[in-house]
């Protein structure tokens, strides 16, 4: 008999194994977190580097077609004259000021960052 009463009893987790799982998620949430927010603005910078590079090496071409340098006082400027396709909206505006490409963060939870590469003649 005691067989058969075992077969009807319902296997469950008791209100203290639940509450110790949900713990341990809590904390392992807590750890990666800032691990993502801190790999997401690693992201965007590498977007600014790629980009400037990008930039640095249109107004080299550039120079050597017509031995000046591009102005480009905004990323809309900067794409139409040196026929580039970087995005106008987002967490950084691009310029060129004297032989020097500037990235500058516009958004974002570091507060304006910025990152600067020089052609160098």
């Amino acid at each position: 008999m005691d067989f058969q009463k075992e077969s009807y009893m319902k296997k469950s987790f008791t209100m203290v194994e639940l509450v110790i799982v949900m713990i341990i998620v809590g904390l392992l949430a807590t750890f990666a977190v800032p691990t993502f927010g801190g790999a997401k603005e690693r992201a965007y910078d590498n977007e600014a580097k790629a980009s400037l590079k990008l930039i640095v090496a249109a107004q080299k071409i550039y120079r050597m077609e017509t031995s000046n340098y591009a102005s480009g006082p905004n990323t809309a400027t900067l794409n139409s004259n040196l026929k580039l396709s970087l995005p106008t909206s987002g967490p950084w505006a691009y310029s060129w000021v004297t032989n020097t490409a500037l990235a500058t963060r516009t958004s974002g939870s570091r507060a304006r960052g910025s990152w600067r590469l020089s052609v160098i003649d």
